[in-house]
């Protein structure tokens, strides 16, 4: 590291110890001082990795001097091998390149349930949020990506939606990620994941990616990790964030904790409006779009569009700059597709003009925070020695009628209370 300094002897010792930090590529700024013959104005990285600053005040003959250093990830990559911190490295550089296989490396860290793979997915997501700050720094504090959700009953035409909608975003040059969210079975643990195989030409197309998930046995229709992943494709400069789910009851909108717009799709003849307001998922909706209206379905997607509009006219305002749109659409003939587009943009412009979709964001992030608590909770709560001891048979005593499960979840919780 070439760093041309003139160390005086007043500065010298803490200088010398300042220097002595890992640095990974940094340009100091001297400033010549008649006083002192030179001074520190600030620090500033090169390849900055998006690091939170600690700034120095120095006194000296009257003269204020100001040192700006950028810390090190030190904190957080403390016990990694020498082999794990090549990982990380590898998978940030290649992931902020824009390069695909290394985005798809990410995911699969962050999804894993394994502990070791856990703590180096959080070191690379905080690389990555820090990276991911400094370019909304750069873009003058606006969000690099529009994030959307997409639900809708089995049978809606979700996939083919995405897939023409997808083309047309990226002929238009933005870049798309599509997170498909596939239930897993109740039985078997499994799940099909068959979703990218209907999307044939988009799957084919570069400035698009499509990365499949189960949701393993979590509720509300998304991923454990999907909040992460939705960061990781951020980072990988996607800027259009799809993120796709089957929609079917009141428990299954936890997509709209995480998403800027949450659009509901559904099929014609899929209820009269009372039906709509009893689905529950339709109060979260910003925008709902009917589909496969075309052919002998245009008579049916006219009726219901109707009905929608009149449902979300009894429902309590969410937002003081947007009311949610029910419109018409046609993934086969493309009827109504580029008017939902111009419905998402002013969507985003008012939302974000307003201040709302900041806002919305930071509330994501609290949201997000505690639900990995309580996961984190729940799953040291079934590892703890006492507790693990006794399930098996708590459980049978249930399940034979011995014991109420309220019962069992209090000796349980008081087990575990008494640990020490």
């Amino acid at each position: 590291m070439n760093i041309p300094m003139l160390l005086l002897h007043p500065h010298q010792r803490f200088l010398k110890g300042l220097f002595r930090i890992s640095f990974h590529c940094y340009h100091f700024l001297f400033h010549p001082s008649t006083h002192l013959g030179s001074g520190i104005l600030c620090a500033q990285p090169f390849n900055s990795l998006g690091l939170h600053c600690t700034k120095w005040m120095l006194l000296s003959n009257g003269l204020r001097r100001k040192l700006c250093v950028q810390a090190t990830f030190q904190d957080h990559t403390e016990g990694l091998s020498d082999k794990e911190q090549r990982f990380v490295d590898k998978l940030y550089i290649g992931l902020i390149q824009g390069q695909r296989a290394c985005l798809a490396e990410a995911i699969t860290l962050v999804e894993s349930t394994h502990n070791r793979k856990k703590e180096l997915a959080q070191v690379l997501l905080q690389k990555v949020l820090a990276h991911h700050r400094e370019q909304e720094q750069l873009n003058k504090g606006k969000p690099l990506a529009f994030r959307v959700g997409l639900s809708g009953p089995p049978g809606a035409g979700k996939s083919t939606f995405i897939e023409y909608f997808g083309k047309m975003l990226t002929e238009r040059g933005h870049k798309l990620s599509v997170l498909a969210v596939d239930p897993s079975s109740c039985t078997s643990g499994g799940s099909l994941l068959g979703d990218k195989t209907r999307m044939t030409e988009l799957s084919r197309d570069m400035n698009a990616y499509i990365r499949p998930s189960p949701t393993s046995g979590t509720l509300g229709g998304v991923t454990r990790t999907t909040n992460e992943a939705i960061l990781l494709c951020e980072g990988g400069g996607y800027d259009i964030i799809f993120i796709e789910t089957v929609g079917v009851g009141q428990s299954e909108f936890a997509v709209a904790d995480m998403v800027d717009m949450f659009v509901l799709l559904l099929p014609p003849a899929g209820g009269d409006e009372l039906q709509g307001i009893k689905r529950g998922i339709i109060e979260m909706a910003d925008l709902v779009a009917i589909t496969k209206s075309d052919g002998d379905l245009i008579v049916p997607a006219r009726r219901i569009q109707a009905e929608y509009v009149s449902a979300l006219k009894l429902l309590r305002k969410r937002s003081e700059v947007w009311r949610p749109k029910v419109i018409r659409i046609s993934a086969r003939t493309g009827e109504g597709i580029t008017e939902m587009w111009d419905k998402m943009k002013e969507f985003r412009d008012l939302m974000l003009g307003s201040g709302e979709l900041t806002a919305k964001r930071r509330k994501q992030q609290k949201v997000w925070m505690w639900n990995l608590i309580q996961e984190n909770v729940l799953g040291h709560f079934k590892s703890h020695p006492t507790v693990r001891g006794q399930i098996p048979l708590l459980e049978k005593k249930v399940l034979s009628g011995a014991l109420s499960p309220g019962r069992a979840a209090d000796l349980l919780w008081k087990a575990f209370k008494s640990r020490d």
